[in-house]
This record gives structure tokens, C-alpha cells and sequence, in this order.
């Protein structure tokens, strides 16, 4: 080790040097390229026409490579035929002659559908042999003794599903440790290649593996880190200690954003401990495309040489652009990734340069075929003396082959990273890879499609970004409060000190406040935590009939001039509500979490959407505060909204802040007066959102805090004559039960009260027989279990088309096994507790329901300790349920979910809205014609296509359905207003005497 390295920046200092020695290199590489190009008898020839035919037009580029993907679960030779023309019909006048032709003569044949059917998966198959090195160890040897003989190293990577489970996590292990033990004997007797298998300090592994560290744990959460880290590293070291003992190298890939952090910690712990310090045969990657990748290098820097040890740095581009891009756009979340190519492309050439100058600690693998790329990286380690041999080129498996070539015949060492696994499910793999290599921006596709010059092709990244700008970024009318990233070590630490301050805080006394004035009862709510019921989060004073009557008076009293207050003021407090959850957002997520037991993200976004109710509702408020006119000589009419007078909101415990603040902010920005009555489960949230809404200096009466038991003063509220409307959100029974005494009328009635309700659901997942089950499988086990299934969306329903039941039916259960079970402090959890012992009591009685009456899949049983600390009930899946069925029909407000069988498309359909619910739905399908029939047949008020059917956000999927699960129209969309407006239309008759004014205009 020379310690520092070669000399600071030094490649900086000759720029022109470099430049001239890249371009050099280039047209050399170039050279060899055009003779080795393959000819038409090459089986490669066909492949490459396919490409750039492909990359001819955007349209068939996106369907051929949907279809790709679907490929792996049409089963059968109709869904294939069907999914071939569902997928290329629309585009089939941009397909060439022959394959328009194909597509006609087969609709509606079924032996020339079966040809055409069985033509597309053998040329699909044959496609990914090219990218894939083989499904089983013998065929995986063969593929690295090949590409051994053609003069390159090699580096082997599990294709595969997504991992879902601990089970699953354990064969993507085992599948190394079984790769190890039969490879590395194998190439050991081999003849040495020197070019291969040295480097300039000596001999190498001939055996190189690259993994993912997420897939060595079924529930990768960086929100969790030291739970990942342990469970990650207890199946991490016996891969290590095998490589070490078989002498293999080991690389360590990197993938979305979210886990980079993660991924690096996990890999610094593991290489620090004693058994592995001293092992120099390890690396990671780093991704250029990422803004923060120089910081990470630097890191890596630092921690190596305090290790002691070198490691290697696969360096690339990065292949989730697309996905990071459209996820922090989602979430409302700063970009990570370079938004232009030329950045990322710039960022990879001073990358390779700190690598170079730090190449006796970070051993640099360059990863790219991008000419450019390589040369510079080349003219780069010529300028600073670095030895040919101290580096390598990394380049994927049939891909780039002839440029693979010429670096080898140039003396370089070039690795080839070739991908193993079963052909069909790594077709996910190939999509990808495809994608990258035929955007616009690909350096394959300009050089070999669009013709360009070597000069053109070979120019300084840095120049392109002078000459180009991002295109801006798209913006809505309005933008979500996004949530926060507790991947970041600061929100972590920032959560957990809030968390210890609310817990000192747990235990105070909170009163009623009626026109600014506190009032104390000897009856009181104590609210407990779900999770440990010894903590009482508060004592809260709980109202009597006549304090609730004392409330409506006080609502009743203000609402004339709270009314006669312009809509804009309003707003203004409106917005200062929002303010004050923002800056107490970590606060008010903590009592969430300790009085709803909701999971640190569902209490963080329980704020965030609070937040986004008070925004949007004042923002639309102002848009409605203008009168629409329709005059004509003689007549002028004038169309406006009024505020109803008295709102009384009744809110659940489920989202005790976000659906409180919604219906309130909607009430008073609309200029009525309310009578705020939070479930008894959550009267404290309720509390904290009082003192924010007084701290804005709203006057008193408009808001009064009310809790209570609802049974003593539920009818005196509903009730009253003064009450003109009545916004509830809950069970079912309660909701109907609102409803009809709010429709008796007495004579001190003087108008029929507005009710809002929204009541729950029964919520069903179709689960189409081309679904993508890595993602349908996540995507029910978030919607069902998330907040241990105490949302009104959740997925309690899961209706799977039969040929795909059992797989579904296997990687579910293994799924559901890996949730964690725990406390809602703790960052790892996944599963907390329902809410309290009734509710408890109420879904063990579904649970016996279940044992009786269906097949249980899973049930989780929670540990004792943690069953006699709180209120727990573990994720329960039963099968064999008919949809008829009471598990089926009935509202269970906890982690039960069904799974119910279904013949085809049109049964799931019908059993999904075989319910008197209509709320949320969901469906996993690739097949456009059932997406399409879902939009029109799933009667539902919010549908999701290949999403979870949780986690509307205000604006974005207003919330709301009907039949029996609601009354009024979405929350967060732009009709809620008007629920609780009355409009009003005046019409004047101008006309005196035979006269009309003149009209007025503007000057």
C-alpha cells in the first residue's frame, strides 16, 4: 500500500492529454468494431435487427418489451396468442408486413394461434439464452468455460423473483453457497490465464459472485437498520466465510436508492469483523447516476484505509433511472439521480478518476458499454501510470461482445458479468436490460442505429450538458406534504427523541374546551396505549349531555360571525393549522403512534395528510369564493355558496389526526362552526390539534374540543336542532344509525340535516393470472396488514384466478410469516397492535369463525409477552372461502384476509362486487383488455391498477365510496366542499320604467 495514492487530481491538470488519448482510443476500438461485426449467418445478426427494428419506433419498443415481461405467466398457448394481440394491435400499422399479417390470420384461429403462440416464446426463450447464462450448475459452468475461452473473467448473479420472505431469502443463500462449492473446485483446474486471473499484485479469484443484500432478508427495511443489519448478516457470513475458504470473490450489487445506505453500512460491519477484516477479494458498487455517489466514494475511501484491507469498486452508470425518478416525483422527494444523461456520464468520467488516483485501496472495475466511458477510463490510467493489470472492464453477458473483444485483444482485463437463473422468470432481467441499452440516450443505440460520427460519439459529456437543460419537471395544481424518509439516519434520531419526549409526557390531564373556556368533569376518558396498556397516554375530561349542549350553543352563538368573515381570512387560518402540524410533525406522529399504535410511517403520513386537508381545502375555497354570473340586458343572476351553520365532526381512532383535521378544516374554512368529537380511543391527538387550532388565534366558538363516550352524548349531537350537519366517519351500524336520527325532524327543527358518512368496506384484490406476483403479493400483504389491517381500505378480500391460486396461495403464506410482530415504537415493525381489547376480542371471534368454518393458510401467533402487554392479534390468511361466506361479507377490522378462488376474469369480478360494500378495490393484471373491463365493471368508489388499494393521498385519489360505504362525496377532492355549502342563486330584474341601466365596463 502507498497510503494516499497517486497524486490529488492530478488527471484534472491534463485534460487535453486525456481528451486526445480517449479519442484516440475510441476510433481504435471503433476500427475493430466495424470488422467484427456479425454477419447474417450469426444467430447475433437476427437478434441485432430485431433491436433496431425495435428501436425504430417508440410505440412498438414499449409493447414489445410489456409483452416480454408478461411472458413468464402466460401458461398456456391461448393467454399467450391473447396477449399478443391485446399488446400489438393498436401499433400493428408501425409492425413490419409480415408480423400484421401474422396477427390477422391468427385472430380467431386456433391452430395458427397456437403456431404464432408457440414461435413467440421460442424466440423470446432463444433472447434471453443470449443475456442469460444458464438456469442450473451445469449449465452455468459451461457458459463461464465459454467466456473463459473467449479470453474473459467472469462474475456469476442470481436472477430470480423478488424476495418476499425469510424463506425465500433462504434459497437465494443457499443458491451461493451451492455456486461456490461447485464452481470454485472446477475453475482451480484450470489452466492459468494470466490476463484473467492476476492482477499487478498477484493471483486473483478465478470465481467471482455478485449478490444483493436485499435478497438475504425477507423484509430489507432501512427504516430498521440495526434489525436488517442483523438478519442480513447472520445468511451473509457463511457466503463469505465459503469464498474465503474456496478463495472467491465476492461483490455486492447495489439497487434503488431507498437501500444504498443500508447496503454500504451492512457491508463496512460485516468487513470489519475480525474473521473478514483482512480479506481483500470483496467489492460493492457504485452508481453514477446517484447525486451523492462522490460522497459515497469518499467514504468507501476512508473506511478502507481504515480497515487496512483494499476492496474493489464496481463503478456504472446505474440501471433504475426510470424508477428513481418517477418514485422521488411520487413522493414528493428531492430527485437522487442526475436528471440528463451527459451529467450522469460526467459524473462517472470524475468518479473513474478518483478511483484511478486511489487504486491500490479501490480497485476500480469499470462497468459500461459506453465507449466513450471506457476510453476515457483508459486514457485516464495511462495518464497516471496506473498498471494495466491494477483494473478491469466490466461489460454484460451478450452485450457488446465485439467491444469486449477488442479491450481483451488490447491487453485488458475484462469481466463479464453474466447473469444465472431460470430463463422465463429472468425476464425481468432482459426488460431491463433491453430498456437501458435502447433509450434515446444509449451509446448503443446512437452508435449503431443513428449513424453518428466518432467525433459525435466520443465527445466530453461535460460539453453536452453546456448545450442541453432539463426538461421541467411536471407540476400539478397541488403537491402533496411529502413523507418523511426514515431510510435517513437523522429522521431515525429525530423520531426516536420525539418518541422519548412524548413518552415523559404521557399521563397529563386535557379538559373540554367550550368557547375558549376549559371545563374538567369527574367522568374521564384514560386513554391507553394499545401496545402497552400500562402507559396511559392522557386523562382526558369526558362530556355530559348538557356540556354537549353547551357546545352546539357556542357553535351556534359565533357562526354569524365567523360566517361574515371573508373566505380568504379563513383560508389564512386554515393554513396557520397547517403550519402548526407541521412544525409539532414529529410530536403529533409520536402521540399517534402511542395512542392508535399506528407504525412509524402510517403516524408520519397520518400528519402529512392532516396537513395536505388544511392546504387543499383552503386553496379550493378560494377558487369557489366567486360568484358565477349570467346577466342579460334587463336581468342579472348571480349563483354563490352560503356555509350551512353548525357542523358536530365525529372522527375515528384509525386516522385520529388526518380525517379530524380534514372534516374540521372543511367545516370552518367553509364558514361554519363546529362541535369536535374524537373517538374515545383517541381523545389526546384530538387534544394536540385543539392547542394547534387555538394557537392561530381562530376566535373562540368556532372550534369546540368535545370528548366524550358516544352513546351519553352521540344523540344529544345528532339530535339537535341546532346541528345542521353531522360529518361522521366509522362503522357501518353507527353511520346508519346517524343517519336515521339525523333525518327525524321535530318542530324546532328548521332544515334537514346534511350528513356525511363514511362507513368502511370490504375491500377486494383480483389477482389476474398474468399478474406480476412479486408485485401483487407485496402489494396485498401492505394492504391487508398494514396497520394490522385497521383501515377502512384495507384489503380483506384477495380473489385469485385459479391457475395462478396455488403459486400465489404458497408465496403469500411465506410472506405473511416474515412480518414482524411488535410494538408500534419500534422502527421495525411491521404488524402492531389492533386497538383495544374489544377490538381485540370482536377478531379472535372471526379468528374461531374462520378455524370453523374455512382453511386456515397462516395464522401468526403473537408472543406472550407481547399478548400480555398489549392488544395483539397476529395476521390470520383463510382459504377455501366461498364468497358468500361471513369471513367474506362481513367487516373485520384486523389482519384477517380471505383468499377466494376464481375460474376466469369475469367470476373475480362478480365475486368482488358480491358485497354490499363499495370502497376500495384493487387489480394485478398485464392484460389491457381486463384493466379496461375493470374500470368499468369493479364497482368501487377508489379502484388501483397493480397497486395497493391503501394509501390514497388527498388530491392526488379523493377517498370515498358508496352503496354502503358512504354518504357525501370524496374527502380531499374537489366536491367536498360543497357538502358542507348551501348555494344560493339571486336574480334581479333591472328593468324600470321601461329603462335598463346601462352596462358597466372595465376602464
Amino acid at each position: 500500500m502507498t497510503g494516499d495514492g497517486v497524486g490529488k487530481r492530478k488527471a484534472t491538470q491534463s485534460t487535453e492529454a486525456i481528451e486526445e488519448q480517449t479519442l484516440q482510443t475510441g476510433k481504435r476500438v471503433c476500427g475493430r468494431l466495424q470488422r467484427q461485426q456479425p454477419s447474417m449467418f450469426d444467430r447475433r445478426w437476427l437478434d441485432n435487427r430485431i433491436m433496431n427494428w425495435a428501436m425504430a419506433d417508440e410505440s412498438v419498443k414499449v409493447q414489445l418489451f410489456r409483452f416480454v415481461d408478461v411472458l413468464p405467466m402466460l401458461r398456456n398457448h391461448e393467454t399467450l396468442n391473447r396477449h399478443l394481440h391485446e399488446y400489438f394491435e393498436d401499433v400493428q400499422q408501425h409492425l413490419p408486413w409480415a408480423a400484421r399479417m401474422a396477427l390477422h390470420v391468427t385472430d380467431g384461429n386456433r391452430i395458427l394461434g397456437r403456431a404464432l403462440a408457440i414461435n413467440a416464446r421460442s424466440n423470446a426463450r432463444r433472447m434471453a439464452e443470449r443475456f442469460i447464462a444458464g438456469s442450473n450448475a451445469d449449465e452455468i459452468i459451461q457458459s463461464v468455460m465459454k467466456i473463459r475461452d473467449a479470453g474473459f473473467a467472469t462474475t456469476l448473479d442470481r436472477l430470480g423473483e423478488a424476495v418476499l420472505s425469510h424463506q425465500e431469502a433462504e434459497a437465494y443463500q443457499q443458491s451461493y453457497l451451492d455456486l461456490i462449492e461447485k464452481l470454485a473446485p472446477r475453475l482451480e483446474t484450470l489452466r492459468e490465464a494470466s490476463q484473467i486471473d492476476s492482477n499487478h499484485l498477484g493471483p486473483i479469484p478465478r470465481a467471482n459472485v455478485s449478490l444483493k443484500l436485499s435478497a438475504l432478508d425477507g423484509d430489507f427495511n432501512p427504516i430498521d437498520p440495526a434489525g436488517t443489519t442483523k438478519r442480513v448478516l447472520k445468511r451473509l457470513r457463511p457466503i463469505l466465510q465459503a469464498a474465503i475458504e474456496h478463495d472467491v470473490f465476492v461483490n455486492v450489487d447495489m439497487e434503488q436508492y431507498d437501500y444504498k445506505d443500508l447496503t454500504y453500512q451492512i457491508f463496512k460491519t460485516a468487513l470489519m469483523e475480525p474473521e473478514f477484516a483482512g480479506y481483500p477479494h470483496v467489492g460493492i458498487v457504485c452508481q453514477a447516476y446517484l447525486k451523492e455517489a462522490e460522497e459515497d466514494l469518499q467514504s468507501l475511501l476512508e473506511w478502507t484505509k481504515k480497515r487496512g484491507t483494499s476492496i474493489t469498486v464496481r463503478l456504472v452508470k446505474g440501471a433504475y433511472w426510470d424508477y428513481e425518478t418517477v418514485i422521488a416525483g411520487l413522493r414528493n422527494w428531492p430527485v437522487p439521480v442526475f436528471e440528463q444523461k451527459a451529467e450522469t456520464d460526467a459524473n462517472f468520467e470524475s468518479l473513474t478518476e478518483f478511483l484511478f488516483e486511489n487504486y491500490d485501496w479501490l480497485s476500480p472495475a469499470i462497468g459500461s458499454h459506453n465507449l466513450r466511458s471506457v476510453s476515457h477510463a483508459l486514457a485516464v490510467a495511462k495518464e497516471l501510470s496506473v498498471p494495466k493489470d491494477a483494473f478491469e472492464i466490466q461489460m454484460l453477458y451478450g452485450m457488446g461482445q465485439e467491444e469486449a473483444q477488442a479491450f481483451s485483444e488490447m491487453g485488458y482485463r475484462v469481466r463479464v458479468y453474466a447473469p444465472f437463473g431460470e430463463l422465463i422468470p429472468g425476464m425481468a432481467y432482459l426488460v431491463r436490460r433491453l430498456l437501458e441499452n435502447t433509450s434515446n440516450d444509449s451509446f448503443l443505440r446512437q452508435s449503431y442505429q443513428e449513424e453518428r460520427s466518432i467525433e459525435e460519439l466520443m465527445m466530453s459529456p461535460q460539453k453536452m450538458i453546456d448545450k442541453t437543460k432539463s426538461a421541467p419537471a411536471p407540476e400539478l395544481p397541488f403537491m402533496n406534504e411529502p413523507l418523511t424518509d426514515f431510510g435517513q439516519t437523522e429522521n431515525q434520531e429525530a423520531m426516536q427523541a420525539a418518541l422519548k419526549s412524548v413518552r415523559e409526557e404521557c399521563g397529563l390531564e386535557y379538559p373540554i374546551v367550550i368557547s375558549g373556556k376549559a371545563y374538567e368533569t369527574r367522568q374521564m376518558l384514560n386513554s391507553r396505549c394499545p401496545f402497552d396498556r400500562e402507559i396511559i397516554v392522557g386523562r382526558v375530561s369526558s362530556a355530559t349531555p348538557e356540556l354537549a349542549n353547551d357546545a352546539i350553543d357556542a357553535a351556534r352563538r359565533t357562526f354569524s360571525t365567523w360566517s361574515a368573515i371573508d373566505a380568504d381570512h379563513r383560508a389564512e387560518y386554515v393554513e396557520l393549522i397547517a403550519r402548526g402540524l407541521q412544525e409539532r410533525r414529529l410530536e403529533l406522529a409520536s402521540w399517534i403512534i402511542y395512542e392508535s399504535g399506528k407504525p412509524w410511517i402510517d403516524a408520519d403520513a397520518d400528519v402529512a395528510e392532516a396537513i395536505d386537508f388544511c392546504r387543499y381545502y383552503a386553496e379550493s375555497m378560494r377558487q369557489m369564493d366567486h360568484s358565477l354570473e349570467a346577466d342579460l340586458p334587463g336581468e342579472e343572476n348571480e349563483y354563490f355558496y352560503r356555509p350551512r351553520g353548525v357542523a358536530v365532526i365525529i372522527s375515528p381512532w384509525n386516522f385520529p389526526l388526518a380525517i379530524l383535521t380534514g372534516m374540521t378544516a372543511a367545516a370552518i374554512v367553509t364558514g361554519n362552526t363546529v362541535v369536535m368529537k374524537p373517538a374515545e380511543q383517541s381523545p389526546v391527538i384530538a387534544a394536540k390539534l385543539m392547542e394547534i387550532i387555538r394557537a392561530t388565534g381562530i376566535p373562540d366558538g368556532v372550534v369546540n374540543y368535545l370528548p366524550g363516550i358516544g352513546e351519553e352524548i352521540g344523540p344529544e349531537l345528532v339530535s339537535s336542532p341546532d346541528v345542521d350537519i353531522v360529518a361522521f366517519t366509522g362503522s357501518r351500524e353507527v353511520g346508519l344509525e346517524i343517519n336515521q336520527k339525523a333525518a327525524e325532524s321535530t318542530p324546532a327543527h328548521n332544515s334537514v340535516k346534511r350528513v356525511i358518512a363514511e362507513m368502511g368496506g370490504k375491500n377486494a384484490i383480483i389477482v389476474d393470472d398474468d399478474a406480476d406476483l412479486d408485485e401483487a403479493v407485496h402489494g396485498v400483504v401492505a394492504s391487508a396488514f398494514g396497520y394490522s389491517g385497521q383501515k377502512c381500505s384495507a384489503c380483506s378480500r384477495v380473489i385469485v384466478l385459479q391457475s395462478v391460486y396455488e403459486e400465489f396461495c404458497t408465496r403469500l403464506k411465506a410472506a405473511v410469516e416474515t412480518l414482524q410482530i411488535g410494538p408500534s415504537d419500534n422502527p421495525g415493525t411491521k404488524v402492531g397492535p389492533v386497538i383495544d381489547k374489544a377490538a381485540q376480542e370482536q377478531i379472535e371471534h372471526y379468528l374461531e369463525l374462520g378455524r370453523e368454518e374455512a382453511e386456515l393458510l397462516v395464522g401468526i401467533e403473537v408472543p406472550g409477552k407481547l399478548k400480555k402487554q398489549g392488544c395483539y392479534v397476529g395476521p390470520h390468511v383463510f382459504t377455501n372461502v366461498t364468497s358468500s361466506d361471513r369471513l367474506a361479507r362481513e367487516e373485520i377490522f384486523g389482519p384477517v384476509l380471505v383468499v377466494i378462488k376464481a375460474k376466469d376474469f369475469s367470476e373475480a369480478i362478480k365475486f368482488a362486487n358480491d358485497t354490499d360494500f363499495a370502497l376500495t378495490g384493487g387489480v394485478y393484471s398485464r392484460s389491457p383488455v381486463n384493466l379496461k373491463r375493470a374500470r368499468t365493471e369493479f364497482r368501487v368508489g377508489n379502484l388501483y391498477l397493480n397497486r395497493p388499494c391503501t394509501g390514497a393521498l388527498v388530491f392526488r385519489q379523493p377517498f370515498g365510496g358508496f352503496r354502503m360505504s358512504g354518504i357525501g362525496t370524496k374527502a380531499g377532492g374537489p366536491d367536498y366542499l360543497h357538502e358542507f355549502l348551501i348555494p344560493i342563486n339571486i336574480t334581479e330584474n333591472t328593468l324600470r320604467r321601461g329603462f335598463a341601466p346601462e352596462e358597466q365596463t372595465s376602464k
